[in-house]
């Protein structure tokens, strides 16, 4: 565990009253991150999603000037910090059991951190006082709780370890003195100043991202009859999952888990990238090559170069380990509009929406409707 106690001042920011959290080897929770369901409002338990969803309604007190504060930045947040508190008791009133806590902070290299940080709360919130630990789902350093809980629960006790608390303390931390996390520099900032980490920041947007995109409903107005069919049949999908070599036109079908070519030995039912794309296909009577790169073969091929704008509703979208390279495409979506795709994305997922900027290797997209 590496503790970073940070400095960098960003113009809405609050003072500093030391390191929000410890970062919990970076590299290897990125890792661990894409075996974690996620990117739907399905994979974070119901209790949670309500206290990312309070917060945001109440920050206004607290931050009047912060603008753009939404429950998919909370939950980018509290996926990469506690994966929501999953396998946690949340009870109705948002008390968190058992109270999850980081490594002991005592620099002795456990978990990555090599800076001991002594004592602030005599084992108040962290349960110890021979050192300082991180606390609660969203993983504040007691000194930080100090300055920055806040009661959201309505119980008069700022409680790291209350998921509304968390949520509303995080919220506010993030908003400093009057952040607009509308504007992507703005939250990049704030995220920065939550955790001082090239690698944090980038796997935090990546959440946000894909929670966002998961938050909004594609519109299908305007949309012809076929691809709406198509679409409609692979966002009746949703949830399902990931499958390695699963999905055929008939719909889910056993395939590998949680690694490629099935490693694991572990057998589920579900879908792969182009099995999903061979479903919803089929239900417009379009039949498709079996594999992603087999199916940008087909229809009218829109290039990269000529921006996500190109696309439509119901059209494929790819990835190429070297974009401009078809034989080197790797994955398939199907775009929804409004920058978003319907996506079978990676083993350990589900199927879901996801932001088309958030893989990488963008590679333009087929038109076969």
């Amino acid at each position: 565990m590496v503790v970073l106690v940070l400095f960098a001042a960003v113009c809405c920011a609050a003072p500093l009253s030391g390191a929000i959290s410890a970062v919990i080897a970076l590299q290897t929770r990125a890792q661990a991150s894409d075996a974690i369901p996620g990117g739907t409002a399905a994979d974070i338990p119901a209790r949670m999603l309500t206290a990312y969803q309070k917060a945001v309604h109440l920050i206004g007190r607290y931050v009047p000037a912060c603008r753009g504060m939404r429950w998919p930045i909370l939950a980018g947040i509290a996926k990469v910090e506690s994966n929501h508190a999953i396998g946690h008791t949340i009870t109705a009133g948002g008390d968190i059991r058992p109270k999850i806590y980081g490594v002991l902070l005592d620099g002795s290299g456990a978990g990555g951190n090599t800076t001991a940080i002594p004592d602030t709360d005599g084992g108040r919130w962290d349960g110890t006082a021979h050192g300082e630990r991180a606390v609660g789902p969203f993983q504040f350093l007691p000194a930080t709780w100090e300055s920055t809980g806040k009661d959201a629960s309505g119980d008069h006790v700022a409680d790291p370890h209350n998921a509304d608390d968390a949520a509303l303390g995080a919220a506010t931390y993030l908003c400093g003195h009057g952040c607009d996390l509308t504007q992507r520099a703005q939250l990049r900032a704030a995220i920065w100043q939550y955790n001082h980490s090239a690698p944090y920041l980038s796997t935090v947007l990546g959440w946000i991202d894909q929670y966002t995109a998961a938050a909004s409903r594609p519109d299908l107005t305007g949309v012809s009859a076929r691809a709406r069919t198509v679409l409609q049949a692979a966002l009746s999908q949703q949830g399902v999952p990931y499958s390695w070599g699963g999905g055929s036109p008939n719909g889910p079908s056993t395939g590998s888990c949680c690694s490629p070519g099935g490693k694991s030995g572990t057998r589920i039912t579900g879908f792969d990238c182009s099995g999903l794309t061979l479903y919803a296909y089929a239900k417009a009577g379009i039949r498709l090559p079996r594999t992603a790169a087999a199916q940008a073969g087909i229809g009218h091929r829109i290039p990269a170069s000529r921006g996500i704008r190109a696309l439509k509703p119901g059209d494929l979208v790819f990835y190429a380990y070297v974009p401009g390279r078809d034989t080197t495409i790797y994955h398939v979506g199907i775009y929804t509009g409004g920058g978003q795709m319907i996506n079978a994305a990676r083993p350990g997922t589900l199927v879901r929406l996801d932001a088309v900027a958030a893989m990488s290797g963008y590679a333009g997209g087929a038109r076969l409707l």
